[in-house]
């Protein structure tokens, strides 16, 4: 069985018995700040168990991809992974130990036909119920054996929480895989048992005192490592030899013209480079860009982890880029965002390959410098925590700092690295877990608004409609009570049962207008969705502003029109720009973030390097040209499968249910992506579309804003305006204006460099009687002088020629240059060395001015305020030097 056909098999087996499939989620957690990457195929499940949301079926069943880094260091050996597939089927309060036992030990025995002789259990300590289940498939009494809590009890992840037994499926690789001792069994650390499937029974809540009660409705969640149960299945002892695998490292093995399988050390080096030069490119896909915090720094530490024992294995120059491109065409079919971003990918890990070989030296030298500190120190050793800095802050490797240690005679503090390491992974373990606590506080605080049913959106129709306000929520008791009626001068939330009003969501902005009833009035400034035990509420933030409003009451709730087609306006073109994105940089340009407001749109997407002005013009061009076209704007709901498959744009961070709402532009579609957001019937009520600035918002991420229609045109007036001004001004037609200012610029130019000239001739001229104006403070030869009128780069001159007529000497120039004290200090070697720095004076000196400023030892200049206290500021030169030398040099600010 290869690997496609056990992960089309497990989600058929579980189909067939009553299981919805549901799509794998992104790496990227969607709605919850707890997780920094999906580690489980729980994670998606979770607000199904909290009740939060109403799952699409109470059974359910799915391959995750998921991405753990708690063990990232034992990467390299047999069997850890940092990127895996996980294989699940859920209860959600449907069935429980009986049902997922059984059906788990038929799949493994019966369709992955893996030898019962190989198979152990294990249960909780006191799980009787589960122990029965086990024996009633036929698992002897001997291989069913019991575990405490840290093997065998899941949760809670907080202080409290949903929490429950596990039992696990354990596959035996074989004796010459163990240990060899007579106690040997599953949880044994020699690795011969491999843990291929978690069966976890939620059953209780725990509360903070350590109470458990039984929930209401149990849930089961369950996990199988496809790669771990793919090298039983192939008769392997490690996933790295089944076919998921061996393409990757044959890559490896031809990259670096090395054979797999021959030294121990060169498998090492490539199963790391194998492993995580598998994840990169999914976590690239996922909208993943490196960085030094965060996700971002995950992707960048096994990047650089990976690079690192390439060169171990000779590769030395980069190679990650080509072995990204195997991975793709391994995993296209199973995972389409792969061949999606590609180019991203590509160029991704190509920049960053390229950036750490630099830094890579800087590491080598790091190195050496410890070294030399522990020869000063008279240790022979080099300290745990350094070590460990250089591992954690560079992706150093200790193996290869240990090795360079062992050259010089060192030896390696390797109880304080790995004090350091346990401190990082603590650290590590609090960032990955699934914090349900905070979820369930979030579903505490919202339960309080109960309705049958969803806030039924119909402003895609209509912009006024009359409604039946359902609760009312004054804000000094939001969100912890709900009140019957509001009055006049009270900030309110309102839900009513219909509502034309859209709610704050997928980057589009909520509309604001009024709700008005026979007795009240209410001016709403915002409306924002909360999903509530499965409801979709639109809850409409405003202040009270005459009479008073009832629960129950038939209200008129009307939009603001003229802000609502901003909106669409903005949202419409939105959606072409990223069409035009896509047709002049590439496919692979995905939204990344947006923001759509009356007033303008903002665009995020991945993109290493800025785009030119020519891109700019030509995508501004490529939406205005479709605008004059005044293409037709659909929308259709449809199955999210479907959709996908006619080639709709999803965002990657967005989860969607199982029908999506489409919009298309044009026929045939230049544009056609999954929203819930509002848009004009045609291109051409857009009106106008102008780019407003382009640039970074961190690595691999750019940002696009822009503005249309009204907010456009106005715009355009404003700089014609000027334009007519500036051309008045220059007493020049409009059409000649370019020109005249290209030569005012240019005789401008000439002017300053002919400045530059007269400066500098006088600056030299100065030069003798400067040197003539030294004096000895304790032996140091000072010029502490006043200069005529000179920019900063001709003091800098001045100074630099001073310093090599007097070889040896300290130099303090200042000057008044349109109106503001500038200073400048310079100080020879042969004086730095004997602890004089220039900085120290300059801070000094222009203090006196009211100014500051700072630099280097040998160099530093300085700005002040008041320039009729420069003669008085440069008085401080000779006190300062002659408090330096003649007592020890210490640095002042």
């Amino acid at each position: 069985m290869t690997s496609d056909e056990l992960r089309q098999t497990f989600l058929n087996f579980f189909q067939d018995r009553g299981h919805k499939i549901i799509p794998g989620s992104s790496l990227v957690p969607h709605g919850d700040p707890t997780l920094l990457l999906t580690t489980a195929g729980m994670v998606q499940i979770k607000p199904y168990f909290l009740g939060l949301e109403v799952p699409p079926s109470q059974r359910l069943t799915s391959c995750q991809k998921c991405f753990r880094t708690t063990d990232i260091d034992s990467v390299g050996d047999n069997k850890h992974l940092t990127f895996f597939e996980m294989l699940g089927n859920f209860s959600v309060g449907n069935y429980f130990k009986r049902e997922a036992i059984s059906w788990a030990w038929e799949f493994v025995t019966k369709y992955l036909n893996l030898s019962e002789e190989r198979l152990w259990i294990t249960i909780y300590l006191d799980d009787e119920e589960a122990f029965a289940h086990w024996r009633e498939v036929g698992v002897s009494t001997e291989r069913i054996l019991c575990f405490g809590q840290k093997d065998n009890f899941w949760g809670p992840a907080g202080d409290s929480g949903p929490c429950g037994p596990c039992s696990e499926i354990h596959y035996d690789l074989g004796e010459e895989f163990g240990c060899n001792r007579p106690d040997c069994k599953p949880n044994c650390d020699c690795g011969r048992f491999s843990e291929i499937w978690n069966l976890v029974f939620t059953q209780y809540n725990q509360d903070r005192s350590g109470q458990r009660t039984p929930l209401p409705k149990p849930n089961i969640d369950t996990g199988m490592g496809l790669e771990r149960t793919l090298a039983a299945i192939q008769g392997k002892s490690s996933p790295y030899e089944t076919d998921l695998f061996s393409p990757l490292i044959n890559k490896v093995c031809q990259l670096a013209g090395k054979e797999y399988g021959q030294d121990e050390n060169v498998d090492r080096a490539m199963r790391i480079v194998t492993e995580h030069g598998r994840g990169i490119p999914f976590l690239i896909a996922d909208g993943v860009m490196p960085s030094n915090e965060g996700r971002g720094y995950v992707l960048r530490r096994i990047l650089r982890r990976a690079s690192l024992f390439g060169r171990r294995l000779g590769l030395d120059k980069p190679f990650l880029g080509e072995f990204a491109n195997v991975v793709v065409e391994k995993m296209k079919h199973v995972y389409p965002e792969l061949i999606t971003n590609e180019a991203l990918i590509t160029d991704v890990i190509k920049t960053e390959e390229n950036k750490f070989i630099s830094t890579l030296e800087i590491g080598l030298a790091l190195v050496e410098n410890l070294i030399d500190d522990a020869c000063k120190e008279k240790r022979d050793y080099l300290k745990g925590e350094e070590i460990f800095r250089l591992y954690d802050t560079y992706g150093f490797p200790k193996e290869l700092t240990a090795e360079i240690a062992r050259e010089k005679g060192l030896s390696i503090d390797w109880e304080g690295f790995q004090a350091e390491m346990e401190r990082q992974r603590e650290r590590a373990r609090a960032a990955y877990n699934i914090t349900l606590a905070a979820t369930v506080g979030l579903r505490g605080n919202l339960s309080v608004v109960k309705i049958p049913s969803s806030t039924n959106f119909v402003g895609d129709r209509t912009l006024k409609h009359q409604s039946t306000v359902v609760v009312l929520l004054p804000e000094s008791e939001w969100p912890k009570n709900r009140v019957d009626s509001v009055s006049q001068g009270q900030y309110v939330g309102v839900v009513l049962r219909e509502t034309p009003f859209y709610g704050e969501m997928g980057g589009q902005v909520g509309d604001t207008g009024e709700i008005r009833g026979k007795k009240g009035r209410i001016t709403v400034t915002n409306a924002v969705r909360h999903t509530v035990s499965g409801s979709e509420l639109v809850v409409h933030q405003g202040g009270v502003v005459e009479g008073h409003i009832f629960v129950d009451d038939v209200v008129e709730a009307e939009v603001d029109e003229h802000r609502r087609l901003d909106i669409a306006r903005n949202h419409t073109a939105t959606h072409l720009l990223q069409a035009a994105l896509r047709q002049i940089l590439g496919s692979y340009i995905q939204q990344r973030g947006s923001l759509v407001e009356p007033e303008r749109l903002r665009f995020d997407f991945p993109q290493l390097l800025p785009l030119s002005q020519e891109e700019v013009k030509k995508i501004q061009q490529w939406v205005n040209e479709r605008i004059r076209q005044n293409l037709p704007v659909k929308t259709k709901i449809i199955p999210y499968n479907e959709a996908i498959a006619e080639g709709a744009i999803a965002l990657f961070e967005e989860k969607y249910g199982e029908t999506v709402r489409v919009v298309e532009i044009a026929e045939p579609v230049i544009s056609k992506e999954l929203c819930g957001g509002t848009h004009v019937k045609s291109t051409g009520e857009i009106g106008t579309f102008l780019i407003t600035s382009e640039g970074s918002i961190g690595t691999g991420l750019r940002r696009i804003e822009a503005i249309t229609g009204r907010v456009a045109e106005s715009l355009i007036d404003t700089r014609f305006s000027s334009l007519r001004s500036m051309a008045d001004a220059l007493e020049s037609p409009l059409e000649k204006v370019p020109e005249k200012v290209k030569t005012l610029m240019e005789d401008l130019e000439k002017e300053r460099k002919r400045s530059l000239l007269l400066e500098r001739e006088l600056s030299r001229r100065m030069l003798e009687s400067l040197l003539k104006g030294v004096e000895r403070v304790n032996g140091v030869m000072v010029i502490a002088a006043r200069m005529p009128p000179l920019s900063m780069p001709i003091l800098r001159e001045t100074g630099d020629m001073l310093r090599d007529k007097l070889r040896s000497g300290v130099i303090v120039l200042a000057t008044v240059y349109d109106n503001k004290p500038n200073f400048l200090a310079m100080i020879t070697p042969d004086l730095v060395a004997r602890g004089l720095h220039a900085a120290d004076i300059i801070k000094q000196v222009a203090r006196v001015t009211g100014g500051g400023g700072g630099g280097k030892a040998d160099m530093a200049q300085a700005g002040g305020k008041d320039p009729s206290r420069v003669d008085e500021a440069l008085k401080l030169v000779k006190n300062i030097i002659a408090r330096r030398v003649s007592s020890p040099v210490k640095n002042e600010d």
